[in-house]
């Protein structure tokens, strides 16, 4: 490793610096995940810095995920798993929530959705089909008060859709956006009669477009619902939030 843990010249913080000559060499995987860093002792030879500044940029790079500091085994290069980009998202998702954001979800949805559902039915299985077929199932007979419980149902539906596309970019892409669907939906079911009804119609539409392989229908029947989504946000909660 004598290639990626050497001396560094004083520009910037020595912490920074060393925080991104590590991180280089774990993006261009130099350093893959697994595997164990060089001791502190090491480091700070190599480097030729203090242990405060190496310390200091392990933490970051600790605190971002990159490196995990194993107490009494030493210091690895994490594993980088689509549940962390995901968790990610979701927060950055979460602390920016206002009528703005719900907007532009819904723009985002409209771009992708309906291509989302194309692929689905060309490359959807038979056990994609079953999933989507339960959770309408479970939405025709989930009881009207359990408003939770029917916007959970309708979030699940889509992301079996981005799953049927057997891409996991779309489910790594998608599925931050959709966790706040039922958010967003808890509003709209709550105080507009019939949209319920309006959602489940169009989502049969588009999973018997899927079980066909039709895929200019289950486009068409995306747009159809994602453009009635935007027509209720303009109508009813533009600006509200």
């Amino acid at each position: 490793m004598d290639n990626i843990f050497q001396k560094i010249g004083t520009s910037q913080t020595l912490s920074q610096k060393i925080e991104r000559k590590i991180e280089e060499a774990i993006r261009s995987r130099k350093l893959v995940s697994g595997t164990k860093l060089p001791s502190e002792k090491e480091l700070c030879a190599s480097f030729a810095v203090s242990r405060t500044a190496l310390r200091e940029a392990l933490r970051r790079l600790s605190a971002r995920g990159l490196v995990e500091i194993k107490k009494g085994s030493g210091m690895y290069v994490s594993e980088i798993k689509i549940e962390d980009a995901i968790e990610s998202l979701n927060l950055y998702y979460d602390l920016r929530f206002d009528s703005s954001l719900i907007r532009q979800i819904i723009e985002v949805r409209r771009l992708f959705e309906p291509e989302i559902s194309k692929l689905a039915a060309r490359n959807r299985t038979e056990d994609d089909l079953l999933l989507l077929q339960e959770c309408l199932k479970e939405l025709i007979a989930c009881d009207p008060d359990n408003t939770q419980l029917e916007v959970d149902l309708i979030n699940r539906f889509h992301m079996n859709i981005s799953k049927a596309t057997g891409n996991p970019i779309v489910i790594l892409s998608m599925e931050p956006i959709y966790s706040l669907l039922p958010r967003m939906r808890n509003m709209i079911y709550a105080n507009i009669e019939g949209e319920k009804e309006y959602t489940l119609r169009l989502q049969k539409e588009i999973f018997n477009a899927i079980v066909k392989k039709d895929e200019e229908n289950s486009y068409k029947y995306a747009v159809e619902l994602l453009e009635r989504n935007m027509a209720v946000y303009d109508k009813y909660f533009k600006g509200v939030y």
